[in-house]
Order: structure tokens, then C-alpha cells, then sequence
């Protein structure tokens, strides 16, 4: 199991230089960020700053921490940009970049552009649209399409990623539409457990419906024809209904349990204090410390 870190867009330059550099110098093996305009409480009305400028200065104080979102929606964003800025930072990165990529919820990065709302049928639609577009315009130097939600005429992407064919995909998905597409496109899966469990829950019943994601998850790779031992699985920690950071030791028994029922990869969030991430700098420490354990599982 790999062992990686969330670092949220809020923080002034020069501390997220430094989070950024401690997340590499710590061992994690990914540094993710939230891909949102803006979230929920605490941080509604505070600092948060775009996702993909974060990961280039990411880039620019690391050299070898893989770097990503958790996760890109279409709320607001188009497939032709993006695909550009995807290139730009694969080259920055020098072929570090990871894709997180989900369909988005109906809240505030689907309201502030004054979309009208979708339905979950209509907005996994775009999703899966978004997603195959982004595919093609990544792997296509020039390309015409033309879609319920999206067009291209005549665009190019030039040069190609640095990672062939394209920048890795990591798709959040618990439907089986979403799974499917998953199987298809990602070279990741990513879940946050099961929200049914989010209140009210055991750690027990949140391996257990990790447990059931994953086999839905292998389901959907043997309908496509895939081998489900060639996509990774990635656990983002923070809405489980078990303290997961309250030491070390916890995190590493919690791990140990989710590799058991499948999960490849484990995130947790750097700590922001007064927020659900408010976990003590040496806890966060002493989690990076377990990474050549969790890697022998």
C-alpha cells in the first residue's frame, strides 16, 4: 500500500512552499489537492486558491512526489482547457501529474456560474462525456467533437503529455455507470468509504461497504475485459466514521484493515488547524514514518 498526503488550497505561498517540500521530504508517495472554487464550512469564506496553480508551485519546490486533484469536476471547467493546462503541468512536473477526476455535486461550484442544476442522470451524462473528451484531446494532437455538453473544432494539443498515452486518470465513482467508466478510462479509482456510514457507523461496516465498492469496482473490469489487478485503488481518509488520525498507530491499523479488503493507496489530509483536519503536526509525522510498513502490505 502506498501512503500519500491532501494538502488543501488554503494556505499563503510561502507556508504552502513549505507544506509542499514537507510532504516530499516526509516520504508520502502523492500530494493531492481539491479541485473546488470554493468549499464548504470553515473554509467557505477564507483562503482557497485554484488547484492547478497550487500543483505548479507544487512542481516548482519538488522533484519527485507525484502530484494530483481529488478531484477535477465539470462543474466548471471544459475539456479543452483543461486539457491544455493538463499538458503544461504534466511538462512542469516532469511527468508527475495524476487526474482525479468525479462528476461533481449540485453545490457551490455548480451554482456560482449559474448553470441550472442537473439531475444525477443528466450530470453523470456530462461526466462521462467530459471524461472521454478529455481522454481523446489527450492522446489526439488535433481533434473535432462534438457532444451534448461539449465541443472541439479543430483543437491541438501539442505537444503530448509527457506520460504516454496521457496523464493518469484516477476516476471517483460508487455507481456503475461510474465504475464502468472507471474500468474504462482510470489507471486509479478513488473513494472516500461509503457516506451511508458517515454517521452512524462502525469501522467494521466501513470496510465492509469499502469492501463491497471494491468488488463492484473488480465487477466492472471484468465486464470490460480487464484485468482489475492493473487499476490502483485509492482510499482519501477524512470521512470515515473511525479516528483515523487520533495516533499513529491507529491510522496504521485502519490501513492495514482497507489493504485487506483491497485498497492500494491511503491519503491523509496535512493538518489545518480549527477544521476536521485539525490532527497534530507530530501524528502527521509519525503517519508519513509508517510508509515502508504500509508499503509490505
Amino acid at each position: 500500500m502506498r501512503l500519500s498526503t491532501c494538502i488543501l488550497p488554503v494556505h499563503q505561498p510561502g507556508e504552502a512552499r513549505r507544506r509542499w517540500r514537507e510532504a516530499e521530504d516526509l516520504g508520502f508517495h502523492a500530494g493531492y489537492t481539491y479541485d473546488h472554487l470554493n468549499w464548504r464550512e470553515p473554509f467557505r469564506d477564507g483562503t482557497w486558491y485554484e488547484a492547478l496553480l497550487t500543483l505548479s508551485l507544487a512542481a516548482s519546490v519538488t522533484s519527485e512526489l507525484r502530484l494530483g486533484t481529488l478531484v477535477t469536476t465539470p462543474n466548471f471547467r471544459h475539456p479543452v482547457t483543461l486539457a491544455k493546462e493538463l499538458v503544461t503541468l504534466d511538462a512542469i512536473s516532469a511527468g508527475r501529474l495524476t487526474l482525479g477526476l468525479g462528476a461533481g455535486t449540485d453545490g457551490y461550484d455548480a451554482a456560482i456560474l449559474g448553470i441550472p442544476p442537473l439531475t444525477p442522470r443528466q450530470r453523470h451524462d456530462r461526466f462521462e462525456e467530459f471524461t472521454r473528451h478529455l481522454d481523446i484531446l489527450l492522446t489526439t494532437p488535433a481533434v473535432t467533437l462534438d457532444g451534448a455538453h461539449y465541443r472541439a473544432v479543430e483543437a491541438r494539443t501539442i505537444p503530448a503529455c509527457v506520460q504516454a498515452p496521457r496523464v493518469p486518470f484516477a476516476v471517483a465513482a460508487t455507481g456503475p455507470r461510474g465504475l464502468r467508466l472507471a474500468a474504462e478510462l482510470g489507471q486509479a479509482w478513488v473513494t472516500t468509504g461509503d457516506p451511508a456510514t458517515f454517521e452512524g457507523g462502525t469501522p467494521d461496516t466501513s470496510r465492509a461497504a469499502v469492501r463491497a465498492q471494491v468488488g463492484r469496482l473488480e465487477e466492472a473490469c471484468d465486464a470490460v475485459g480487464r484485468d482489475p489487478g492493473t487499476i490502483e485503488r485509492i482510499l482519501l481518509t477524512g470521512f470515515l466514521p473511525e479516528e483515523t488520525t487520533a495516533s499513529p498507530a491507529a491510522f496504521g491499523e485502519a490501513a492495514a484493515a482497507y489493504a485487506e479488503v483491497g485498497i492500494t493507496e491511503i491519503v491523509v489530509h496535512a493538518p489545518i488547524p480549527g477544521t476536521l483536519f485539525a490532527l497534530e503536526e507530530d501524528v502527521y509525522a509519525g503517519i508519513a514514518a509508517l510508509a515502508p510498513e504500509l508499503a509490505r502490505l
